[in-house]
């Protein structure tokens, strides 16, 4: 008996990671790369806290940067203006929400937004989301590295809207 065939292809999803002001050029290179293989899209909010250049994400990016479609936006305000035109739901994943991620009802155009490895995102972004879940963690921890949040929710995001 044959096994079904999944069928891949470079544009897999329209949901989109979105990382605001990311402050580390490896973690930055190991989601571009991580969307590279799902076929997802990133948008880079910037300042970032490094010069955005191949050199800098090619070593956790490697050779799957020229794969990826990712958008740069000047700051979070043409950000913004871009998300809300598009009519795309903000999902901030924050060590604040109270909505664990595998609870949440992700939607296939939705935005998942994680902030600054230093400081998260500031209290008038985190009000701009539309939702916030976290992934919880066991008592006394701060947070999981932002590529590896990436990964955990934007396969749950997948799971659901395929």
């Amino acid at each position: 008996m044959r096994k079904p065939e999944i069928g891949y292809h470079r544009a897999m999803s329209n949901l989109r990671i979105a990382l605001y002001q990311p402050d580390i050029p490896g973690n930055t290179g190991t989601i571009l790369r991580l969307a590279a293989c799902l076929g997802l899209q990133v948008d880079i909010i910037e300042p970032a806290g490094f010069v955005l250049s191949d050199k800098n994400l090619r070593r956790a990016g490697m050779d799957y940067l020229a794969s990826v479609t990712m958008t740069r936006h000047v700051n979070w305000n043409r950000f913004d203006d871009w998300r809300v035109g598009e009519g795309r739901r903000l999902v901030l994943a924050s060590t604040k929400a109270a909505s664990p991620y595998w609870d949440f009802a992700f939607r296939p155009d939705d935005v998942l937004l994680f902030g600054r490895e230093s400081a998260g995102v500031p209290d008038d972004v985190h009000d701009k989301a539309d939702a916030r879940i976290l992934i919880p963690m066991v008592e006394g921890q701060r947070s999981i590295n932002v590529a590896m949040s990436a990964a955990m929710i934007a396969g749950e995001a997948l799971r659901q809207t395929r």
